[in-house]
């Protein structure tokens, strides 16, 4: 009796298996839970999440419902007289205007995460200001000769932090430092174990918790602001090729980081850009043939990387200069391997740095009262 009980419970056990798994057989990709596939889906690059949305009704809901568009930078004006500030829009190719008269005397420094960096040379005043909020953070006085600056992150953050470089002689620099909400600044004399001049032509990016800092010359310092140290990397400047003016392979270079690489752009006017990136493995500079897929924003005083922009086109830089009344963006293509549009090439070395600069909008910018 209980052999038949235990084999008719087997039995019961093996046919609720089988339906089990005859359903799990005709079930489709069309079946999975709506909360499993926006999960999935919200994963997708943008070119993947617009290819998914065509499947079908379901899947274009989900799609859509995760997807994530990202906003190109814009590029700002500076006007030599006046109040009226410009902001260009690549990927619309629209002008927008707004009256800042809070920046009336003041020159750019630095942008990141939506701040402008600024300094009035009068008075020292070293400030934040959000164009698109119009709010003000001010920092402690700081006297900015020829030596640039930059930030970590948005000044409303706990972690921000400010630096900037300047040499006393070839072998030493005086790092300085400050913090949103400090009194003052904190300066310290560092030695050099290798020469590093500092310029307006320096460049600055924050990757990965340091500060790199590109010198005149080429020669790249790494200051680390958790344990206060700096240091100049034994990494040869790249070598500046025989139809390079030495002028140019100096002053017309910009850098920029994209998922915690370094990539320095150099320029020569009529000729072809030249991309390098930092093998921090090797400690080589190593020349780049494509940005796979990564568009660069590329002005003195701060760069910016992006990717899957509307509008935009990939592996390319697009460069701090608006051409045919504001109907494109000088850009150089590394799939074309030339600029747009054709023969729009400038000795880039010879601008003006403090005449526009690339700044981080926020998603819903075009609704603001311009």
């Amino acid at each position: 009796m209980m052999y038949r009980l235990a084999e008719t419970i087997t039995n019961s056990k093996r046919r609720v298996s089988k339906e089990i798994r005859e359903k799990l057989e005709l079930q489709t990709w069309s079946d999975l839970p709506t909360e499993l596939l926006e999960l999935i889906v919200s994963r997708l690059a943008l070119k993947d999440n617009i290819r998914v949305s065509v499947v079908c009704k379901r899947w274009h809901s989900a799609a859509i419902s995760v997807r994530v568009v990202n906003q190109s930078p814009l590029l700002m004006y500076f006007p030599k007289f006046g109040d009226l500030y410009e902001f260009y829009d690549p990927s619309q190719r629209k002008i927008y205007s707004l009256e800042l008269p809070e920046l009336t005397g003041s020159r750019i420094c630095y942008t990141k995460d939506g701040w402008l960096l600024l300094y009035r040379p009068r008075s020292q005043r070293v400030f934040f200001f959000n164009p698109f909020t119009r709010k003000m953070i001010k920092v402690p006085r700081f006297e900015l000769t020829y030596q640039i600056v930059a930030f970590s992150c948005a000044p409303t953050s706990a972690s921000c932090i400010l630096f900037t470089v300047k040499h006393i002689s070839p072998t030493i620099v005086a790092i300085s430092t400050c913090r949103p909400g400090e009194r003052e600044w904190t300066t310290v004399n560092v030695q050099n174990r290798l020469p590093f001049v500092s310029s307006i032509w320096n460049k600055l990016v924050f990757c990965n918790g340091l500060f790199y800092c590109l010198s005149l010359t080429g020669w790249l310092g790494v200051f680390n602001p958790q344990e206060r140290t700096w240091s100049v990397l034994a990494v040869p400047p790249p070598k500046c090729p025989e139809n390079f003016f030495a002028k140019n392979w100096w002053k017309g270079k910009f850098m920029a980081e994209h998922n915690g690489d370094i990539l320095v752009i150099y320029t020569c006017s009529s000729e072809n850009p030249i991309i390098f990136k930092l093998d921090q493995t090797r400690m080589v500079w190593e020349e780049m043939k494509t940005l796979d897929g990564v568009t660069l924003f590329a002005s003195f005083l701060s760069s910016h990387s992006r990717t899957d922009l509307p509008g935009i086109m990939r592996n390319s830089v697009y460069f701090s200069k608006v051409r045919f009344y504001g109907r494109c963006c000088i850009s150089y293509s590394l799939d074309d391997c030339r600029y747009h549009p054709r023969k729009q090439c400038h000795d880039w070395g010879e601008q003006d740095p403090f005449k526009n600069i690339w700044i981080e909008a926020p998603q819903d910018f075009s609704t603001l009262n311009w």
